[in-house]
């Protein structure tokens, strides 16, 4: 459930970049660099966790 929650936080992200070249995670983290990462990280962690689970399904 974190997974997907990740995933869509990535893809509105993402989202919002493409339209709009508005990064959220970095407007909101962006005095952490090493915390921007890690959530970027989780997110595609997120995303290959997801890919897996549904392959076993």
């Amino acid at each position: 459930m974190v997974a997907w929650y990740l995933l869509v936080v990535g893809g509105l992200n993402w989202g919002l970049i493409g339209l709009l070249n508005l990064n959220l995670v970095t407007m909101l983290l962006g005095s952490w660099p090493m915390l921007v990462s890690l959530v970027y990280v989780l997110v595609g962690v997120s995303a290959l966790w997801l890919l897996v689970d549904t392959k076993k399904a």
